[in-house]
């Protein structure tokens, strides 16, 4: 008889077995990866280009574009467009980062055929209306007021400001007064020139219907413009800096700096290292901060990866009189790191943590389509992952150490506090 009063055995496990995609290169440059997983009759198909706020000539330019490239087409306006994706079970993402844009579309296996029809309406025959185009500006603007009167919200655009210079496309943000200058012909212009050649990432239950339908619809697309190489000069700010915030109670504090690309042989130690520091709820920060200070409720540590830089965030919200206590608490761990082996048993916890909370991350064929579309946007191995594991599995004390001392420099570090 099964023992409920007893925990079951832990199992270590060090494979990560994520799902061999299928990669097709159509004549006009689309390449499409098929990531076939799951029971259930859905597919997402996901178009990335290389079209985000990297390649703006106008401030607001690829986020405007995003928004509304389903808000209408020469035969649709945004509520037949909604209507229509309803009535097939549907649904359409749109997300404009930094560096790319994303469309997403979910579907029903068996009505593939319209939606992807409409898709492509979409993509081909944007009308970005007038009105649309004010009322987006309208609820951007005001958002953006309420999210200029959050301490955390400030807080991270002076950090990352501080970091890449407010003219970077890392470290600037859209202002009201640059939402108030964007015209359509902005928008038109963005669209033309960067939401083509799209990459694709098609996951879920793929029939052979399905998968022949997709590769001719996007083999009749037009060829995309070979993209010319665009750089942006780093003109970082001051590196403390402190934001009075009248009638505010709490102070949102940033500290960090520039690091590590995702192919840099120090990545992934690098990584690990800001999970003991602060990636999960027994890390460090989380114990000395939260548990032994009382400081926070919360603190965290992570790196953040982007397609041309990167750069490692630490981030909590303190009563304005601990904003020195706690700038000072996490100099203490950042130099222990760098000064005292990790003790074998914290070692191994966090290990098992990262390793165990990677693996939960492919659990359906959308997540695979996650880690594979990271691998090729960041020309990584196809092993990337079980590498990964296997570095960490092999990671020692000294090491974590060694890079500790190469990229945790406490004195070297951007500071900045909102409240």
């Amino acid at each position: 008889m099964l023992n409920r009063k007893a925990a079951p055995p832990f199992v270590s496990s060090s494979s990560f077995n994520l799902i061999r995609p299928e990669e097709n290169a159509l004549p006009n440059g689309v390449r499409v990866f098929f990531v076939s997983g799951g029971s259930q009759d859905v597919l997402k198909i996901e178009l990335i280009f290389d079209a985000g706020k990297w390649f703006e000539r106008t401030p607001g330019a690829a986020y405007f574009t995003s928004h509304l490239l389903s808000k209408g087409t020469r035969g649709k306006n945004s509520f037949d467009i909604a209507q229509l994706f309803d009535r097939y079970g549907a649904h359409l993402e749109v997300h404009a980062g930094v560096d790319f844009v994303s469309i997403a579309l979910y579907s029903l296996t068996r009505n593939l055929a319209p939606v992807l029809e409409l898709l492509m309406e979409i993509l081909s025959e944007p009308t970005f209306p007038e009105k649309e185009f004010q009322q987006a500006r309208s609820v951007f603007i005001q958002n953006l007021r309420v999210n200029n009167e959050k301490t955390s919200y400030v807080a991270s655009k002076v950090f990352r400001k501080s970091l890449f210079g407010e003219h970077h496309p890392y470290g600037s943000d859209l202002e009201e007064p640059e939402a108030n200058a964007l015209e359509i012909s902005h928008l038109q212009s963005h669209f033309s020139q960067y939401i083509n050649s799209a990459t694709l990432f098609v996951s879920g239950k793929i029939e052979a219907d399905n998968k022949a339908l997709i590769l001719k619809t996007f083999a009749k697309a037009a060829a995309g413009t070979k993209r010319q190489r665009v750089d942006h000069a780093i003109a970082p700010g001051e590196k403390r800096q402190r934001v009075k915030k009248k009638d505010s109670v709490q102070s949102s504090l940033r500290m960090g700096g520039r690091s590590l690309m995702r192919s840099h042989s120090d990545y992934v130690p690098l990584l690990f290292v800001s999970h003991i520091l602060g990636g999960y709820f027994g890390s460090r920060l989380m114990k000395n901060i939260r548990e032994e200070k009382g400081l926070t409720y919360g603190i965290g540590a992570s790196l953040h990866a982007l397609r041309h830089n990167s750069y490692l965030l630490i981030g909590a919200d303190v009563n304005k009189e601990n904003v020195d206590l706690t700038f000072e608490e996490i100099r203490k761990e950042l130099k222990r790191l760098r000064t005292t082996k990790v003790p074998d048993a914290e070692l191994t916890t966090t290990r098992n943590h990262f390793i165990g909370s990677l693996q939960s991350e492919i659990t359906t064929p959308f997540a695979h389509a996650e880690k594979i579309k990271t691998i090729h946007l960041f020309n990584l191995g196809p092993d990337h992952y079980q590498q990964m594991i296997e570095r960490i599995e092999n990671i020692t004390p000294s090491e974590i150490v060694e890079i500790s001392e190469k990229y945790l420099d406490e004195n070297s570090f951007h500071e900045t506090a909102v409240g």
